[in-house]
């Protein structure tokens, strides 16, 4: 799945940040259709399922009942002005490393070891103490269905059905007008990367679900970091595989789901980026160059952590389940995306 991830990326220069920054300025939409068209061909797919119930949404972090708004608006609108400065989100990052950017290993090693420091580190402490603090406790999961439901009179299940529909109609209308500017690598982007969501849902909420688990006797999701199940994201999987890595004899590290993938994808944009002879090695500039890769992979650390995914683990897979916070917080890296901008522009004039 990794591998297939990066091979596709490599070419198809696959960015939310790029296209964000097309977006904003020069009202530039290929780029941008291929991340809509990633969140519907996710969220038709991953409906799909729930509708089979091959796998239990409720049980992913997506639905949890504790709805973090705080933590998903600050911790995306980070994430979203660190994307600027290192230029790309960390799945963008792998996929130049696997064609040899220096500056992208540099990046990814600062935003592993921030997003390590976050997740149970010194960085932890303002993410559970302020941020978390203001959570608040839902009775029921914290997708659009379930929070419009009393508001509608309709059942969760319709609710996200209309929501699905309506999403679908505005891709179709965003697309139709985007037509002339797109060409196949941006629909085979978009729905290529699409698709692996509901694999993943697949592949970790049935292949890898234990109805009871023969040490505790619960149900339990084999294979995931989280034990539920899980789809793509990159942040916290950094900071994962930096634990396997360093701590390799501790036998409560293992090799997970987030880890593989992320692999993979370094390893697939290294073989397409090979196999197209655009393998080449590139630093950083200067040191200002450094220095804003620097602050963006720490931004993107703590930020995704913070907002509980990265523009892929919010921004499609989060979508795909069409969860509220992931709203949150994939507006709060719009935002963040739309102030890093405005500071590189405003420091280059």
């Amino acid at each position: 799945m990794g591998l297939w991830r990066g091979a596709v990326a490599q070419p198809t220069r696959t960015c939310r940040m790029g296209a964000l920054a097309d977006w904003f300025s020069y009202g530039g939409t290929a780029r941008l259709m291929m991340w809509v068209l990633a969140v519907v061909t996710a969220a038709s797919g991953t409906m799909a399922l729930i509708g089979m119930d091959w796998f239990d949404p409720a049980r992913t972090v997506a639905w949890s009942d504790r709805f973090l708004w705080l933590s998903y608006g600050v911790g995306g609108t980070l994430f979203g002005i660190g994307m600027v400065l290192a230029s790309g989100c960390p799945q963008r990052n792998l996929v130049k490393a696997g064609a040899g950017s220096l500056k992208a290993w540099v990046t990814l090693l600062v935003a592993a070891v921030t997003a390590q420091m976050t997740l149970r580190g010194v960085l932890a402490e303002p993410r559970v103490r302020v941020l978390e603090a203001a959570g608040i406790q839902l009775q029921h999961p914290q997708d659009l269905g379930s929070m419009l439901s009393p508001y509608t009179g309709a059942a969760p299940s319709t609710v996200r059905w209309a929501a699905l529909l309506l999403l679908l109609a505005v891709a179709l209308v965003l697309a139709w007008r985007s037509r002339r500017v797109m060409d196949r690598s941006h629909w085979m982007g978009g729905v290529g990367v699409g698709l692996l969501v509901p694999a993943a849902w697949a592949l970790t909420g049935l292949v890898g679900f234990l109805p009871e688990h023969p040490d505790t006797l619960e149900a339990s999701w084999m294979g995931t970091y989280s034990h539920r199940p899980e789809a793509l994201t990159f942040t916290a999987p950094l900071a994962h595989g930096l634990d396997l890595l360093t701590l390799w004899s501790d036998r409560n590290n293992t090799a997970s789901f987030g880890v593989m993938v992320t692999l993979g994808v370094l390893l697939g944009s290294m073989a397409t980026a090979v196999v197209r002879k655009e393998f080449h090695v590139e630093s950083f500039h200067d040191a200002e160059d450094m220095g804003n890769h620097l602050a963006g992979a720490v931004l993107m650390g703590f930020g995704g952590v913070t907002a509980m995914g990265c523009s892929i683990g919010q921004g499609i897979s989060g979508l795909s389940l069409l969860s509220a916070g992931s709203c949150i917080a994939v507006a709060g890296m719009v935002a963040g995306t739309w102030l890093g901008l405005r500071f590189q522009t405003w420091r280059i004039g």
